[in-house]
């Protein structure tokens, strides 16, 4: 499919914008909110002592998604979805900074394929997993599923809004059963899709694919988000309030010459605190795909890197790929 050079741009920006909010939080990670004073920038260290402009998990886990989408033509399939997990697996042993959801869910589907002679897990390895961590622990709605998210959207681009919001979600469950992680990423994902085509931020594009009563908690939690600051939404390790704080560092950025800018955004989330990288990931899918390559900076463009020895042109020509 041709796209045009606008389009284009907006592409390339939904990968490369993730992984810069991804790489700018990292290294204060856990951190208490801070002042709109204060100065964010690529500083490592985090949880895994990356190093500055090194992207963590959530990136990560998001190339993961897209080779596994590459794999199988742009579509989830049975082969796509059996790759995410085996290579998650793979990748967990050694991450330093893997989410305990997500950790968790992985060791289990490893402990099943062992327990039946099988080197590596499967699908349903990780759903019976991602099911039995749930009903042992009562919840399995972190914010690990939608941080990964945007490689859908690029996937399913030209494809109606309702199949990007059900793979998704398929790949939601895969790691966390909880409904609300699968309907946050549907949601994200419908507004990544309807940015990169049209430039505009509407996340409210996906609340007509949910049941009624659903779409009216959601609705409410956006309109939640765009009343409050990031830092409002402290409890952000739930998928929920990680949705909230990305929507909120959004929503209520200042524009200049009436448009949203990416890097005012990303900083806003990482002032938001607490899991700074995770939420900055999850705002820079958004505002990249509205924003495009071009809002990134060249000094980010050049320091951004990470897993598996991969900088920024190589997330440039997977999103490329990835639309076709």
């Amino acid at each position: 499919m041709a796209h045009s050079v606008q389009v284009q741009d907006r592409i390339c920006g939904v990968l490369t914008g993730m992984s810069a909010g991804d790489a700018l939080g990292a290294g204060y990670e856990f951190n208490a909110p801070m002042p709109e004073s204060a100065k964010i920038s690529m500083i490592g260290g985090g949880l895994g002592d990356f190093a500055p402009g090194e992207w963590t998990d959530d990136t990560s886990m998001a190339i993961v998604i897209a080779q596994g989408l590459l794999g199988s033509n742009g579509k989830l399939d049975g082969a796509a979805s059996d790759y995410m997990v085996r290579e998650w697996a793979k990748w967990a042993t050694n991450a330093p900074d893997v989410g305990n959801q997500t950790r968790a869910v992985l060791a289990y589907a490893q402990q099943v394929a062992s327990a039946y002679g099988r080197a590596e897990p499967s699908t349903e390895d990780a759903l019976a997993g991602s099911e039995q961590i749930h009903r042992r622990t009562g919840r399995s709605g972190g914010n690990g599923s939608l941080m990964r998210t945007a490689p859908v959207a690029l996937a399913y681009l030209s494809e109606p809004p309702a199949a990007a919001f059900e793979a998704a979600a398929a790949i939601s469950r895969l790691t966390h059963f909880d409904d609300e992680a699968a309907e946050a990423c549907g949601l994200w994902t419908v507004a990544i899709q309807h940015a990169v085509l049209t430039g505009e931020l509407e996340v409210r594009r996906g609340l007509a694919l949910l049941e009624p009563g659903r779409a009216q908690s959601w609705e409410q939690r956006i309109r939640q988000a765009e009343n409050h600051l990031p830092r409002d939404f402290s409890k952000n390790g739930w998928v929920v309030e990680a949705f909230q704080g990305a929507w909120s560092a959004i929503a209520t950025a200042e524009t200049e010459d009436g448009k949203l800018r990416l890097v005012p955004v990303l900083e806003a989330a990482v002032r938001g605190g607490v899991d700074t990288d995770t939420v900055a990931a999850i705002a820079g899918s958004l505002i990249g795909a509205a924003s495009g390559l071009k809002s990134i900076p060249e000094k980010w463009v050049d320091m951004v890197h990470g897993w598996p020895g991969l900088r920024m042109e190589h997330l440039i020509d997977t999103s490329t790929d990835l639309a076709g």
